[in-house]
């Protein structure tokens, strides 16, 4: 396991890329609760150099231009919005709005990611999804919302399955870690990347989410920062680093180990053979 999570090759017809080809991320049955936290109803896009914090996905002026558009969820992750009492989550409207032409869908689909209560999150419908950017006054194709949600919901997913391999670090003590809640940290630039842009030169992400995970009574805090990558032929990447906050002792314990690790497959594998 390595801190830079391997790179999530997205559908083509992101429309953040203008791409027309037809192909969407399939990976979660239907059905529970969001794992992304929708909360302030204000939302400012973050200045970074492309794609979602909320959301990894680059929902803003994509008609305008695709390079300059700020990459933010319109589901906000973290404020005063009107929230569900029975799960903390606000309630979304599924109304068709009075202009719309395109008829969304409004059926959640459930996640793989496990919550609190034992169940699994839900992520917010295709309707729901462009209710929200309307809310924030964003101007988005109708045709696109679709593809958007399964960008979304597809990064949600790779990210949990980052998650997961850190926990496996205590599988002894734990084996069914859960997803307690999430914050979209856009405008905040965590320390390990402001180090490497100002080492390495390297870009900032275009996000940041910070993920608060239930491990068996014990919660833990992992920070995900998500990159844009050279796309492949007409494909756009991403880029996850997702590792644990170095806020206790055994976080930055386990990120030792997992940079050791690293070091020591690459070292194994750059060694000549007798």
């Amino acid at each position: 396991m390595t801190n830079d999570a391997p790179h999530s090759v997205l559908p083509a017809e992101c429309p953040m890329h203008a791409r027309t080809a037809a192909a969407k991320a399939d990976f979660a049955p239907r059905a529970g609760k969001c794992p992304v936290d929708h909360g302030s109803a204000a939302a400012t896009a973050p200045s970074a150099p492309s794609p979602a914090g909320k959301c990894p996905v680059d929902h803003a002026s994509m008609a305008a231009s695709a390079a300059s558009s700020a990459a933010k969820c319109p589901v906000n992750h973290g404020g005063n919005a009107e929230l569900n009492p029975l799960n903390n989550m606000p309630d979304l409207a599924q109304t068709r709005q009075p202009d719309q032409t395109v008829d969304l869908p409004t059926e959640r689909v459930s996640s793989s990611i496990p919550n609190g209560d034992g169940d699994a999150w839900v992520y917010p419908s295709p309707q729901q999804f462009y209710n929200a950017l309307r809310r924030k006054g964003w101007e988005t194709p109708e045709g696109e919302i679709e593809v958007m949600v399964d960008i979304h919901n597809h990064l949600n997913e790779e990210a949990w399955r980052e998650i997961l391999k850190w926990e496996a670090m205590h599988k002894d003590e734990c084996k069914n870690a859960r997803l307690l809640r999430l914050r979209g940290r856009p405008n905040d630039l965590s320390p390990k990347a402001w180090f490497a842009g100002w080492y390495h030169g390297s870009p900032r992400p275009f996000d940041r989410h910070d993920w608060f995970v239930d491990r068996c009574g014990k919660q833990v805090r992992y920070v995900i920062d998500y990159y844009s990558g050279p796309d492949e032929g007409d494909t756009p990447v991403f880029f996850l680093d997702v590792r644990p906050a170095v806020d206790s002792p055994t976080a930055a314990f386990d990120r030792m180990r997992a940079a050791f690790r690293e070091w020591w497959s690459g070292s194994a594998s750059g060694s000549p053979s007798s």
